[in-house]
């Protein structure tokens, strides 16, 4: 194992873990601080659970109708997530059967593709009635949020991680 091996692992592991943070939180979508939730609430949308804070109150989160944009978005970021931990797994592996690394490079760009097509549907549902936007034009009351940071996050890292992983399998003359 060299060590472009040990960095893309490590890259890999890193995207990994601001994807898996991206789904655990519910905020892809806040508001933006102007407009209708000036008055003393607020709504955080995530791809599958919404949380909404009235006046102080605590926090309620729920699971809205399905909006298939989002589920689709979702169900990509999880296969996405699959891919980039078995890629870290083969990285691992690497260390003692070194022909893996080839696999684990298509397998972290197929993980890497899921995350690009995830992040080209996600802006299609900013149409739904509860945000009021247009596919692919959030309106001025919302702002993306720390979980679709994350989620960017973890698409470029992996970018990244696939072009160390592109390196190590080089042949060598």
């Amino acid at each position: 194992m060299d060590k472009l091996s040990v960095i893309s692992g490590a890259l890999f592991l890193a995207a990994d873990v601001f994807a898996v943070a991206s789904l655990a939180l519910p905020e892809w979508i806040v508001p933006s601080g102007s407009g209708q939730w000036d008055h003393g609430g607020s709504s955080n949308f995530g791809l599958i659970q919404t949380c909404i804070n009235i006046y102080g109150r605590p926090e309620i989160c729920f699971y809205p109708e399905a909006h298939p944009e989002w589920l689709l978005t979702f169900i990509l970021i999880v296969l996405g997530c699959l891919c980039v931990t078995v890629t870290c797994m083969l990285l691992a592996l690497s260390f003692w059967e070194y022909r893996v690394v080839k696999y684990a490079r298509w397998i972290g760009f197929t993980g890497m593709i899921l995350f690009c097509v995830a992040a080209v549907i996600f802006p299609i549902g900013f149409q739904m009635e509860e945000i009021g936007g247009e596919a692919y034009q959030l309106p001025i009351t919302f702002q993306v949020g720390k979980s679709y940071i994350f989620f960017v996050l973890a698409l470029w890292i992996t970018v990244i991680s696939e072009l160390f992983a592109g390196k190590v399998c080089l042949p060598h003359f």
